[in-house]
C-alpha cells in the first residue's frame, strides 16, 4: 500500500506541478497584457482630458471657438467658371431724363457651364431680351445709371430676367463689356 501511496503521491504531484507550471504563466501573461492595456487606457484618458481642458483655455472660458477668416481678397471665395451668352450686341436707348442721356451698353450673361438648356432659351429669345434691355434702360435716370450703381444695377437686372422673362433658364450674373452715357445736346 505505501507503494500505492507513492505511487499516488508522486503521480499527481508531477501532473499537479505540470499543469500548474502552465497556469501561472498563462495567468502571467494575461495580467501583464490586462496591466499594459490598464496603463494604456489612463493614458489615453489623460491626455484627452489636458487636451480638452487646454483647448476651453485657449478659447475663452470655454466658449465655442470659430476660426477667424480674414475678409480679404486673397481669402475670398473663388468664383466658379461660367458660360457666357454676348449674342445681344449693343443696346443703345435715351434715358428718362428731361434732357436725355443717350445709353449704349452691351451686356453679356453669364450662366451655368455647359448648361444647354439655359443656353437654349438665351438664343430663343433673343429679341424678347433686347427689347428687356432697352426697356430698362429707358425707364432709368442717368443717376441712377452711374457707376457706383452699377453692381445694384446689375443685381436688379438678373433678378428680373429670371423672374419675369425665362422659363427654366437661370441666369448667375450679368456684366457689360461696355456701358456708356452721353448727355444729349
Amino acid at each position: 500500500m505505501a507503494d500505492d501511496e507513492k505511487d499516488l503521491g508522486d503521480g499527481p504531484e508531477d501532473g499537479g506541478e505540470a499543469s500548474s507550471e502552465p497556469k501561472k504563466d498563462s495567468s502571467g501573461v494575461i495580467g501583464k497584457l490586462l496591466k499594459f492595456v490598464a496603463i494604456g487606457l489612463a493614458a489615453l484618458i489623460f491626455i484627452v482630458t489636458v487636451v480638452i481642458i487646454t483647448f476651453k483655455i485657449m478659447s475663452g472660458s470655454g466658449a465655442t471657438a470659430q476660426a477667424a477668416i480674414p475678409q480679404t481678397e486673397a481669402y475670398a471665395a473663388i468664383k466658379p467658371i461660367y458660360s457666357y451668352y454676348d449674342g445681344l450686341g449693343n443696346i443703345s436707348t435715351r434715358s428718362r431724363d428731361p434732357t436725355p442721356y443717350n445709353i449704349v451698353a452691351a451686356p453679356v450673361l453669364e450662366y451655368d457651364l455647359n448648361d444647354t438648356a439655359t443656353q437654349t432659351e438665351l438664343i430663343a429669345r433673343k429679341v424678347q431680351l433686347i427689347d428687356f434691355f432697352l426697356n430698362y434702360f429707358s425707364s432709368k435716370y442717368q443717376t441712377s445709371l452711374q457707376p457706383e450703381n452699377r453692381s445694384k444695377i446689375k443685381e436688379e437686372i438678373k433678378e428680373l430676367l429670371n423672374t419675369t422673362v425665362f422659363d427654366k433658364a437661370r441666369v448667375r450674373g450679368v456684366l457689360f463689356t461696355q456701358f456708356d452715357l452721353f448727355e444729349m445736346q
